[in-house]
This record gives C-alpha cells, structure tokens and sequence, in this order.
C-alpha cells in the first residue's frame, strides 16, 4: 500500500457523505496505521482502480471505495454523467429509477439532486419500479439519457448503476465510444471531491402516468386470452405490482403470487442467488404450482428484466426452460405474427452465445439474422428488429415500446404462446415437437467456473489459447474462431467459439458482471423423427459438456 493510496483514502472518507461507508473506511484507515497487514490488502482491494461499465453498467458490492458501489462513486458517476450531456446538447434532461435493492432509492436522489444541480432536467420515477419501466420512460419521455439503479439478478451485497441514452440511441444502453467518454468525464469528476459538486432539490417527480401507459401497452401483447392456472414469483424484487396490473389487463387476472417471494426485500433470504437460473431458486414457486394445479410457472428476476419459464416434467414434477428454449419459441411466435399482419421483412437477433436455432428460424422464414456480442445494449441496436433475445432469459418482443430486455413483456408473450395453445387444443410437448419437426432439435448447456480471484479467469482463457483441443467430449474440432485479435464484424473481445463436428459448438467467456468464467454449449440434430432428433442433440450435448468440464479442470 503505496501512501498516495492511503491519502486518496483519506480524501474519499472526507467528501463520503454516508456515515456507514465513512466510518468502514476511517475503521480501516485505522487499522492500516496501527500496522495491520490485513486492512492494508484490503485497503488495496478498494482502491486499486475503480468500477468501470461492463456488459450492463457499473456493478459491485456495496461498500467504501472506487471499487465498490457507494454514494462518493454514485456522485461522481451522475456528475460524470451530467457534463457529458451537457456537452452533447444545450438543455439535456435524464429520467431516473431504482430498485428495492439496498442504497438504490439513496443512489437515485442523489443522481437526481446531481442532475438538477449541474443544469440537467431531472426526472424521477416516483417509487421503485422494474428496469424495464425506466427503458420505457426514456423512449416514452423522449429523455437525452436514463439511469436505472440496480444489480439486477447479483447476489444481495452488490448494487449497480445502468445507463440508457435517448435521442438517436432510442434508448438503448450506452456502447462505445459514449461508455469512454463518460468514463472520462467521471474520471474529471473524481479529480475533485463531490461535496463541493452544486446540487438542486428540483428535480421533477414523475407521475404514474409512465407506469399506467407501460402497463397498457405490454398487456396488449398478448391479444385474446383463454384463462390459464399460472403461479408467479418476483424473486424478492419489485416485479409483482406491476406484472399484476399486466397481467390482469391482458386477461389473465387469476394469476398466484409465490408469498415468501413477492414483496421487495433486498436481503433475498429464501434464496442464495436471486437468480432463476441458479438451482433451487424457482423451488418455492414450483411447489406453489403442484399445490395449486397450475399449468405454468413465470419467474422474473429482481427488477423484473429477465423471465424464466416452468412447464410440468410429465412426471409428477416441473422443468425450467432453458433460456435459449424460451428463446426460439418466442422467436417462432414473433415471426407468425409477423406473418398474420402481412410483415414479410424485419430481422431477428441474439446473443452470439445463444442457440443458433433463432438463425435457423430466420433463415427458413426468409427473415433477416444479426448475430451481437453479449449484452442487450447490442441487441437493441439491430436495425429492423422484429424481435431478439439472449441465453440469460432476456427477451426483446416488443422493439417498438422498449430497447431492452423486459421481463414483463415477454411474460406476457409465454402467457400468450400457452394460451393459444390451448385454444388450438395442442400441447406444449406437441408444440416443441413442431418447432423441431421444422426446424431441426437444438439443445443447448452452460458450465459456469465461479472463482475467487479474477487471474484465474486469464489463466484459464489462455490455457485453452496455448494448448487448443483437437476434440471436446469425443466431438472432433474442426476449428476454432479466436476474437482476441477481432473477428468480423466483431471487435476483439475475450472470446473461443469452438466448431465441432455434427454442427456443435462451445464458446468460452468471461461474464461481463460476475466473477465466472462461462460455457456455453450447443449442439443440433436435423435426422429422424422430433423425438429421435432431440435425443441425438441431447446425446450430444451430454458429451460436450463432460468433455469440457474435464478439460477446464486439467
């Protein structure tokens, strides 16, 4: 621990105006000058550099210092934030919201107060809301910018600050280069201590017109409703109020709230990670579901941008649907919609770590496909879109109302797919052996590698680069596409896709907001019956991911 660090410690315990976050880092000071080896490295692990936007905005774990989320690095991201529209326009507003997570509604009205202070339009929603309403207010507002406070399915002690931009972004989050520019304007901002940064009281409070106006327009995706026996959760987040008045309006008023899930509750105690892709997080609802004799269960995550979907296992039980099922079976619906309204063009998209079964639908359906790097600021910015998704239960159905994934819309859509199912007398097995019959059998799988230190990460990424598999699981490699030097249209990024032979591949990444290194494995089957396809890709796909566990462990 350098003493310029110790100073720059001392600098931001004097402009913290939070008590909490002020007296850890004074508690720590203390310690590291009565000699304390450990609060030095922990000193260090604070400020050794600072939170920077990654795959969906600032994230970290609640604390003091420029490497976690705390009110000092808030301050400086919203007065950042400010100078950077300031300088785009003469008279630049911004529409805020926030969470129920803990310090979210406290890291709002300071970028409100910021905003205002600086000579920004402020606008703030008036109570905590899913994200997927603050993406709507910023295009429904015709706001310069939106910011939306929170971590979405992050475990409890973490926070995060998201950014959309307005105008010809139409509201998508922010992508190079606007993520430098107000990196460094941040940077400015920190050169200098946010208590001597000019703050206002007036802001403007928006009414619930935003939120009614949201409600109205997702409801109408769904379109004629035949009742359904649905269980839902909120996963402890602010999802439930507002998916209840969607789903009432679009006919599906009967729906059941998980109890133990359903008020905001930043602690998330039933659960580990407030994930629903994480094992046993959809447990209480599922035995909500089986007591109620419910024929589907919808999970949304904490604010409410990501769905996850429960059908009956056919025995007894319930299976989650993988992201990628959920998104190819929205991408067929979107595209017979389109055809019932005549829409003969238009461009579906994804993730380039989902499925490529969403590229088969394209292809087939003589529609446009753009394949992204990960994140929905990448999606949303497709040109034409019709319709876009990615693996991680993100869904885009409605490119029109916002530019993000939102988890209440695509509720709405799986409510819809289920209720025209039933109207048509078929089921949801029958329905998944059509898509395969037309389409061919995809199954797809993920291997998450949490670690503890982030070297581990880089070590394992070039691990693979130095000694690459010549097969994976008893699947020959045929080649493999390294994005570290660039691979159009893509820039360089930390990515192996790995082409196998019978049409799997594996693609290996760091997560742009957890410390994991992630897997993502798929394979297809165009032989035989529906049944006999998907057993062949499932068969696959079970190789694959022995294989590659096997190999990320040696």
């Amino acid at each position: 621990m350098t003493l310029d660090a110790v100073a720059a410690a001392r600098a931001w315990a004097a402009q913290d105006p939070d008590e909490v976050t002020r007296a850890q880092l004074e508690a720590l000071l203390a310690r590291v000058d009565a000699g304390d080896p450990d609060a030095r490295a922990e000193l260090e692990t604070r400020f050794a550099g600072r939170l920077t936007f990654g795959t969906a905005g600032l994230r970290g774990e609640l604390g003091a210092g420029p490497l976690r989320m705390n009110r000092v690095l808030v301050g400086q991201a919203a007065a950042g934030l400010a100078r950077y529209l300031l300088a785009r326009e003469a008279h630049p507003s911004v529409v805020i919201g926030y969470d129920g997570r803990r310090n979210s509604e406290i890291f709002a009205r300071d970028t409100a107060e910021l905003m205002a202070g600086a000579g920004v339009r402020a606008i703030l929603l008036p109570r905590l809301l899913p994200t997927p309403v603050l993406a709507f207010a910023v295009r429904h507002l015709g706001t310069s910018a939106g910011v939306m406070v929170t971590a979405s399915h992050n475990p409890a002690p973490d926070n995060g600050y998201k950014v959309y931009l307005g105008g010809l972004d139409h509201g998508s989050q922010i992508v190079p280069p606007a993520d430098a520019e107000i990196e460094a304007a941040i940077v400015a901002v920190a050169a200098g201590s946010i208590a001597e940064l000019p703050r206002s009281d007036g802001y403007e409070l928006a009414g619930e017109e935003v939120v009614d106006e949201y409600v109205r327009r997702t409801a109408a995706i769904a379109g004629a409703a035949q009742p359904l026996r649905v269980v839902y959760t909120a996963m402890h987040g602010v999802g439930w109020d507002t998916a209840r008045r969607v789903f009432a309006e679009a006919g599906f008023p009967d729906v059941v709230s998980v109890p133990e899930q359903q008020e905001p509750d930043p602690a998330f105690p039933t659960v580990d990670f407030p994930n629903p892709e994480e094992p046993g997080a959809m447990d209480l609802a599922f035995a909500a579901a089986t007591a109620s004799g419910a024929e589907l269960v919808i999970a949304n995550d904490p604010d409410a941008d990501r769905v996850a979907v429960g059908v009956p296992d056919g025995a007894g039980g319930w299976r989650r649907l993988s992201g990628n099922e959920v998104g190819w079976l929205l991408g067929w619906r979107a595209v017979r919609q389109g055809a019932e309204r005549d829409l003969d063009r238009g461009t579906l998209a994804c993730s380039l770590v989902s499925s490529p079964a969403l590229g088969v639908v394209a292809r087939k359906e003589g529609l446009d496909f753009a394949e992204t790097l990960t994140g929905f600021k990448w999606i949303s910015r497709v040109g034409d879109l019709v319709y876009g998704y990615e693996e991680a239960l993100g869904y885009l159905v409605d490119p029109e109302k916002v530019r993000d994934k939102d988890g209440i819309s695509a509720a709405v859509a799986v409510l819809a797919l289920f209720s025209e199912l039933k109207a048509t007398g078929l089921t949801f097995a029958e329905h998944e052996a059509a898509f395969a019959d037309r389409y061919g059998a995809f199954a797809s799988g993920q291997i998450s590698i949490r670690v503890t230190h982030l070297d581990r990460i880089g070590e394992l990424m070039a691990r693979l680069r130095a000694a690459p598999p010549r097969e994976v699981g008893g699947i020959r490699v045929e080649r493999i596409d390294d994005f570290a030097g660039g691979f159009a249209p893509f820039p360089p990024s930390d990515i192996l896709r790995l082409w196998l032979a019978g049409g799997s591949r594996v693609i290996v990444r760091p997560s742009g907001t957890e410390p994991k290194l992630k897997c993502y494995l798929d394979t297809r089957s165009d032989e035989g019956t529906p049944a006999e396809r998907q057993a062949t890709a499932d068969a696959a796909l079970a190789s694959l991911e022995a294989g590659m566990r096997e190999l990320l462990a040696g």
